[in-house]
Order: C-alpha cells, then sequence, then structure tokens
C-alpha cells in the first residue's frame, strides 16, 4: 500500500502503455474462478492492450481517468459515454442520456486505501458534470466485493447480461445508477 496521496485525472495518449500493464495485472483479480489463463490473456490482448488504450482515449465518447500515486498509475476508470449497444443491456437501462462504466480497477497493493473510491467518486462527477442522466456498469454474478462497492455507491442491479471473455461465457449484473 502507498503512503504517497493519490489524484484521479484525466489520462493522456502518453499513459496508454502504463494503462495496458496496470490492465494486464488487474483485469485477471475480477475473473470468476473457472476463467482459464488463455481465454483471460485472449480478453486482454483484445479489449485491454496498450493499442486498445490508444484507441479508447483517441475515441471522443470515451474518458480514461487514472489514479497516480508518486508519479505511478495504480488504477484507473474507463467511461464510455454512449447508450448501451447490446440490446438486451438497452432494454434495462431505463436512463438516457447514459454513460457506461465499462472498466473500473485499481493494483492489488493499493486496495483498501479509497483509490477506487476517489476513482469512483471522479468518474461520477464527470458523467453528472456532462449532464447525463446516470450510469451502468456490468459487474460477474461471482465477484461479491465489487457488487458491495457499487450498492454502497448507489447502483442498483438493473437485470443480466452475458459477458465474453475468450471463448468463455460468463454471467454479469447490469446495474445503473440515477442522478
Amino acid at each position: 500500500m502507498s503512503n504517497f496521496p493519490v489524484t484521479v485525472e484525466r489520462a493522456a495518449p502518453a499513459d496508454a502503455a502504463e494503462l495496458g500493464e496496470v490492465a494486464a495485472v488487474t483485469f485477471p483479480l475480477a475473473c470468476p474462478p473457472e476463467s482459464t489463463p488463455a481465454d483471460i490473456a485472449a480478453f486482454i490482448d483484445d479489449v485491454l492492450s496498450s493499442a486498445r488504450f490508444g484507441d479508447y482515449l483517441a475515441d471522443p465518447d470515451r474518458v480514461v481517468l487514472k489514479a497516480v500515486a508518486d508519479t505511478q498509475i495504480v488504477g484507473y476508470s474507463l467511461l464510455h459515454a454512449a447508450d448501451p449497444a447490446n440490446p438486451d443491456v438497452a432494454a434495462l437501462i431505463d436512463l438516457r442520456p447514459v454513460t457506461e462504466i465499462s472498466k473500473m480497477y485499481v493494483l492489488p497493493g493499493h486496495h483498501g486505501n479509497g483509490v477506487s473510491g476517489a476513482l469512483m467518486g471522479s468518474a461520477l462527477d464527470q458523467v453528472r458534470d456532462a449532464g447525463r442522466a446516470g450510469v451502468w456498469l456490468g459487474v460477474n454474478q461471482q465477484n461479491a466485493r465489487a457488487q458491495r462497492f457499487y450498492r454502497k455507491h448507489g447502483f442498483e442491479i438493473a437485470g443480466t447480461k452475458t459477458f465474453t471473455v475468450g471463448s468463455q461465457l460468463h454471467q454479469d449484473y447490469v446495474m445503473q445508477r440515477k442522478f
């Protein structure tokens, strides 16, 4: 755990490589136990690589927030300001306009020191300041810790969806928070 203060700020294109490294460490921690290393690696390569973060950072509909401690990125959040592309999710989310909190992860050595709360607070402020009606996210049904965290920040379960990691289908809760 860091003794350095943590700040949350908008990531820049120069952060893409470090964000990819943080994602490669943190994403497997949120996967259910039956996830295979090959499927996790495929997901990271397809969705969380440094190149993909470069794409996200260049996309005007996305915002990447980074949590920084002593000049190192220790967590991040990826926001997507668009209606849900999945028609099943779109039917569940009754907010418009809405933003998805697509990713929110913190390095394990920084759990329990307020980094996640700071990221969530900044994400919610960003979305609220943009005049959105609310936010939504997907969380694995087996990830009770994350579900508790999201409930603590005002999210409620709206339904379920499937989430593909490599060749495996996982079951997620769809949670939303209204402003």
